[in-house]
């Protein structure tokens, strides 16, 4: 069995890893103390533990990837995020974006299409340091309307356009964090819901995410 253990040299490297993604231009001290307070080589496969804090994305099975540590860093940022909000995430993948949420204090729902990787996220022990976690399997174009609604939503994959079940899913005031485009770039984007009916969209950096698919698999 697998024993997670957290060294003196891996606080080290994670250290320089918040150094290296502070200085990308990473502002918000909550988001990078979050990132300093977890464990990212226990999301990983053993065979990736000497480069785990490298500011990279690695495959996780199923083919998707655990994000680059700088790319959950922005998104966790610009959710501008605070204590008990609920926050509805889009591909809950390794469980380490969901960690990351968990740290800044929120209330986080997560939903994973891949049954492999969810039932793995749903047996890691690591999660129960976050009560406030709550894991789905189901479609993420389908969000989960008896939760709703919630404060904030944080889609971590590709879509090739902005779900509309999701904008339903939000509160007046809320915001997305969503890579929109095509398969080879996306361009970042805040929606604000300002009304039932009225958004206001903000453009940010390209980013590069696997693609954001409908159903689930068995």
């Amino acid at each position: 069995m697998r024993r997670f253990e957290d060294s003196y040299k891996q606080k080290g490297l994670r250290r320089q890893l918040v150094d290296s993604i502070r200085q990308k231009g990473i502002t918000d001290e909550n988001v990078l103390t979050a990132i300093n307070n977890i464990p990212r080589h226990f999301f990983l496969d053993t065979a990736f533990e000497g480069i785990a804090y490298e500011d990279r994305a690695f495959p996780i099975g199923e083919g998707q990837t655990i994000s680059q540590p700088y790319t959950v860093a922005y998104q966790s940022q610009l959710l501008e995020l605070k204590p008990y909000e609920k926050v509805l995430e889009i591909g809950t993948g390794s469980g380490y974006q969901a960690c990351v949420l968990g740290e800044l204090k929120v209330n986080v729902f997560t939903i994973e299409r891949q049954k492999k990787l969810f039932d793995q996220v749903k047996q890691f022990p690591f999660k129960s340091k976050y009560p406030t976690l709550r894991f789905f399997y189901g479609d993420g174009y389908e969000g989960l309307p008896t939760y709703a609604p919630f404060d904030k939503v944080l889609v971590t994959a590709a879509a090739p356009q902005i779900p509309e079940k999701l904008l339903q899913q939000m509160k007046v005031g809320g915001k997305m964090v969503i890579p929109v485009g095509g398969q080879e770039v996306q361009r970042m984007l805040r929606i604000t819901k300002v009304s039932e009916t009225d958004y206001d969209q903000e453009m940010f950096d390209n980013f590069s995410f696997v693609p954001m698919l409908a159903g689930k698999t068995l």
